[in-house]
């Protein structure tokens, strides 16, 4: 009775580790690159609730890391959902999920499809063209593109990452790439301040008509996949959600209306310098006349760019027929709305407040040369 009492208590201790060994975490994982050298097309498999897959049995070598070189046999389980299987062929380059085990154990599986090969191609071609066409400036233009890429990823998001109220950072970074931009491809001169001053105002207004609007009408900022998933990352930062919608809001807009702010500084410092008796008045109405130009495209381009990424919502609720009073007050399609309305808002009024600032800025130049 009591060897059964024994072999009992020993089966009770040793079931939990079968049980853990056979869920044990990786030591390590890597992601690396790997070429499809073989492909076998298995069988229908039916999955959870009757639907069927199939399942491809892939032969594949590694191409970096510490794997380097190495042929592998995996089982590539597909489910008939094209937002989700990655179906494979000879020759494709994927990249790969490495677990490494204790006991030299390795797990390897498909995660995607490798494409920054053709990233880097048009990469180099729009660097390529950017030198070709514009040469010097073109050359300044990469350089500034850089540093902008830089502040964001190296400054702003880590900022935001340590749970800093996203909108004075982002209000700074905005100042700080307008004023490196400018000063850069234009040097140190009376356009490029007409321009700074105008895109920073353009920019702080379209902030704040974001941040008022979107608070009157209860944006959350959650409307997004990802910002949702921020609520469960591994630093339990507390984010302020509406924060991250209007640093977006005043990023997103600031290319277009620096655009505008240099395109209107550089047409009144053209139009001062082809005609000095201009008063004025008249060179703060040919500013206008050229920024009115100027302003049904750059609106265009703010209004499409945030309409293309939303076409499959659209067509959602076109499908579905969905009434228009409950589109338009839903959060992400209120989002939108708020986003691309405020910034060509900011954008239609970089005009005159650029246009006023450089004809102030050129006549009071011009008076001080003059009474020299």
């Amino acid at each position: 009775m009591n060897d059964k009492i024994w072999v009992i208590l020993l089966l009770v201790l040793l079931i939990p580790l079968k049980v853990y060994s056979d869920y044990m975490e990786p030591t390590e994982i890597h992601m690396e690159r790997a070429i499809v050298l073989e492909v076998e097309e298995g069988e229908n498999i039916e999955e959870i609730e009757g639907l069927l897959g199939q399942v491809q049995y892939v032969k594949l070598q590694i191409l970096s890391g510490k794997f380097k070189g190495q042929i592998f046999e995996v089982e590539n389980n597909l489910s008939n959902n094209m937002a989700y299987d990655i179906v494979v062929k000879e020759g494709d380059r994927v990249i790969v999920g490495i677990e490494e085990y204790e006991e030299d154990f390795v797990e390897v599986y498909i995660t995607d499809y490798a494409r920054q090969s053709y990233v880097f191609y048009l990469l180099a071609l729009f660097i390529l063209l950017i030198l070709a066409i514009g040469r010097g400036k073109g050359l300044k233009a990469i350089l500034t593109l850089g540093i902008t890429i830089f502040i964001i990823v190296k400054i702003l998001l880590p900022l935001m990452l340590k749970g800093i109220n996203p909108i004075p950072i982002s209000v700074l970074a905005a100042i700080v790439i307008t004023i490196i931009t400018i000063l850069f491809i234009a040097g140190i001169n009376t356009k490029s301040i007409s321009a700074i001053i105008g895109t920073c105002s353009g920019v702080i207004i379209a902030g704040i008509i974001a941040y008022f609007v979107g608070s009157q009408v209860r944006l959350t900022g959650l409307s997004s996949e990802e910002a949702t998933m921020l609520m469960f990352i591994p630093q339990r930062v507390d984010f302020d959600f509406r924060g991250l919608l209007f640093s977006g809001i005043i990023l997103g807009a600031l290319g277009a209306i620096m655009d505008v702010g240099m395109s209107i500084a550089s047409s009144i410092e053209e139009i001062h310098n082809a005609n000095k008796s201009f008063t004025r008045k008249e060179l703060f109405n040919s500013g206008m006349n050229v920024g009115r130009d100027i302003m049904g495209t750059m609106t265009n381009t703010l209004i499409l760019a945030y309409t293309g990424s939303s076409i499959p919502l659209l067509l959602l609720f076109m499908a579905y027929e969905t009434s228009m009073i409950k589109v338009i007050n839903l959060d992400i399609i209120a989002t939108e709305i708020v986003r691309s309305l405020s910034g060509s808002i900011g954008l239609v009024l970089t005009i005159p407040l650029t246009a006023l600032v450089s004809t102030f800025l050129i006549k009071r130049e011009n008076s001080k040369k003059e009474g020299f």
